[in-house]
């Protein structure tokens, strides 16, 4: 999930790349570890970046590396309080949603155990504020930023564990209008050809970028 996010964003600025995918599975996890990811990230975990004399870690880390490097196409809104806006927003999807995902990935096989239950709850009253939140605006803050591009790929997720976004009609035009980004579409088309190839459930919502 993190990973998509940093790639995206990669992506959305035009910035060359080289892009290094490491092995993941829900009882290994990441093992064997990437030596780079070893070496830069203590939790042993992407994304990393490594530019020259730099190495980071974190998605977060990677987007705000992202903006200073390559300032256009801006994707922090301008004005303090819409660009504080956005990053409350950013962390709100990586902090507050996602762990609940988190907790229903853990629950595949059981999703009428209580905890799943109260996960798939607590993803529910997120959708409902959301909605709520985003009103008559195109994207989260206003203008299209690392808040789309964070919440996009976490409710992604969601979805996909079970805990789908139902009938919340604005926040549904919004994850359209993300979907219509270019780079979005780069990523979102190679993951549907992965969950395709091993023959995984789909989300409806990314029909639209299966191969015709």
């Amino acid at each position: 999930m993190f990973g998509m996010k940093a790639e995206i964003a990669l992506r959305e600025k035009g910035l060359p790349f080289d892009l290094v995918m490491v092995p993941f599975d829900m009882r290994r996890f990441y093992e064997p570890k990437h030596p780079d990811v070893a070496r830069v990230n203590p939790k042993g975990q992407v994304p990393v970046l490594i530019d020259g004399a730099v190495e980071i870690f974190d998605s977060t880390q990677i987007f705000e590396y992202l903006e200073d490097l390559q300032p256009q196409p801006a994707l922090w809104p301008a004005g303090l309080a819409a660009k504080t806006q956005a990053r409350q927003l950013e962390l709100r999807s990586d902090e507050v949603f996602f762990p609940h995902v988190i907790r229903l990935m853990g629950l595949q096989g059981s999703l009428d155990d209580p905890a799943a239950i109260a996960a798939r709850a607590a993803v529910g009253a997120f959708y409902d504020a959301m909605d709520d939140h985003i009103g008559d605006r195109a994207f989260l803050a206003g203008a299209y930023s690392y808040a789309d591009i964070a919440f996009y790929v976490a409710q992604l997720y969601a979805d996909r564990m079970g805990a789908p976004m139902g009938k919340h009609l604005r926040l549904r035009a919004w994850r359209d209008r993300v979907g219509d980004s270019a780079a979005v579409a780069v990523v979102m088309t190679r993951f549907v050809a992965f969950l395709a190839s091993h023959k995984r459930p789909v989300p409806d919502f990314l029909a639209r970028f299966a191969a015709g």
